[in-house]
């Protein structure tokens, strides 16, 4: 029989929500290990290299609460930081309060099985088995990438990547012509550096998102002190803030629909001007009343076409649907990039991608050379990594059953009938249309104080 290592508590993942349970269990005195299938910390930073990977909250927020000497201590370059000072930053956290003695890398979870006798969980890894009274999931809500299954997928002769698991060294897409399937938040951030390096691109989009400027920049080192000065009660009104980000602009309870052309035409524009998720919090009804919504849907709409130059381009990228229904996405030049003469952006809407062939993709009837593809397709997200764990609770109910009709949870916390394991910003809650380190600090301490009691 393989030898089991026994704790109180088995952490699943060291992301941002791995590294703050590792560190407040063992605070509050709990032997803890945290399980993580990448060779480091970081989570989504971690995997998430694609060009022009960056976080869409601005730096200064995206970041820990719990320690005031990390708050003022680390310093952002950047008004939205890239992945790269991100991994860094996660990396410095990991160091600081020496958690990797209580991480096991390149352990990922293949079962878990809830052991009625005892009330304990059956943890089986790639490395071994774990036993503990206690899981906390910290799997992240976009952690398994979403691999399309397109008729001849391996018949490509180039190589393909996607941008939820990119190569670690990185890739140099100068001189070839490469083609990016997708148009979702990261390939509205890729789009722009693989067009700076290839000699002919070619998008295929399914439905165009709605996006808006980031415009960002250096950090201003007086913005930065600044704010840390008033970390406390910037961190206080983000808690009690339903999206957990704090906008520079004050909060308006007025209606879109009921303001007249010019004020609504100044105010859209100062936040445009702006960038950021702010531009979203113009009025109090934008995301709750479908006339309001349908006016500032057709504001991002009239902006897009003042950028992309050729009319049916811009059409194709205009969104027809419901404005802010999921989390937008915040770009830089990902508009002008259509202006170029070796951009091309393909519709494939009605008919999707037919195949791909050894020579490149074939849709619409046409075949598209390539020497490298992108899949830009996203992730199975919320619960494609916990389901991929073969999970079993009471009774030999798994998972995917208890599932079958959609995912059922307490606030995303917690699942019925499989006790002691706990999920951070887990199906259920707001997670993904939040400032994630912020609600992931709220479902931890949450969970720690659950186990204390």
């Amino acid at each position: 029989m393989d030898k089991v290592e026994e704790h109180e508590v088995v952490v699943i993942g060291a992301g941002f929500g791995g590294l703050y349970a590792v560190y407040l269990l063992r605070e509050a005195g709990f032997d803890v290990i945290a399980l993580e299938r990448g060779g480091g910390v970081g989570g989504t930073w971690y995997w998430n290299r694609y060009p022009g990977a960056r976080c869409d909250v601005e730096s200064l927020q995206y970041s820990y609460s719990f320690d005031k000497e990390l708050e003022q201590d680390w310093e952002w370059s950047e008004r939205y930081a890239g992945q790269p000072e991100i991994l860094e930053y996660a990396e410095h956290v990991s160091s600081r309060f020496d958690l990797e003695p209580n991480i096991r890398f390149h352990a990922n979870v293949e079962q878990l099985d809830f052991n009625e006798e005892d009330s304990s969980w059956t943890v089986a890894t790639n490395k071994g088995l774990y036993r503990a009274s206690f899981v906390i999931a910290a799997t992240g809500c976009l952690s398994t990438t979403n691999h399309p299954h397109f008729t001849g997928v391996d018949d490509f002769a180039g190589p393909t990547y996607h941008t939820g698991k990119w190569p670690h060294e990185g890739v140099d897409f100068s001189g070839q012509r490469v083609g990016v399937i997708g148009t979702g938040s990261s390939a509205v951030q890729s789009i722009p550096i693989i067009a700076e390096q290839a000699a002919h691109l070619t998008v295929f989009q399914r439905t165009p998102n709605y996006s808006i400027p980031a415009h960002n920049q250096p950090l201003d080192p007086n913005v930065q002190a600044d704010v840390k000065a008033h970390y406390d009660e910037l961190r206080a009104a983000a808690r009690i803030e339903r999206s957990g980000i704090i906008s520079p602009f004050p909060i308006n309870e007025d209606s879109a629909k009921a303001a007249s052309e010019e004020d609504f035409r100044t105010r859209m524009n100062q936040r445009w001007d702006h960038g950021g998720f702010s531009f979203y919090r113009a009025y109090a009804d934008i995301v709750v009343d479908p006339d309001s919504n349908a006016r500032v849907a057709d504001y991002v709409r009239n902006r897009i076409a003042e950028v992309v130059e050729d009319p049916v381009v811009a059409d194709l990228l205009s969104p027809t649907n419901t404005v802010a229904c999921k989390r937008p996405c915040l770009d830089t030049q990902y508009y002008e990039t259509y202006n170029l003469d070796h951009v091309e952006l393909v519709d494939i809407s009605t008919a999707g991608i037919e195949r791909l062939t050894r020579r490149g993709v074939v849709a619409g009837g046409i075949e598209y050379e390539f020497d490298a593809v992108v899949f830009a397709t996203g992730f199975d997200a919320m619960t494609g990594t916990l389901l991929a764990m073969n999970i079993t609770g009471r009774e030999g109910l798994r998972l995917e059953t208890a599932w079958k009709a959609g995912p059922r949870t307490y606030l995303g916390l917690s699942v019925p009938q499989f006790p002691n394991l706990f999920t951070v910003t887990g199906p259920g809650s707001p997670s993904v249309l939040t400032n994630m380190i912020m609600a992931i600090e709220q479902h931890v301490e949450w969970i720690c104080d659950c186990l204390i009691a």
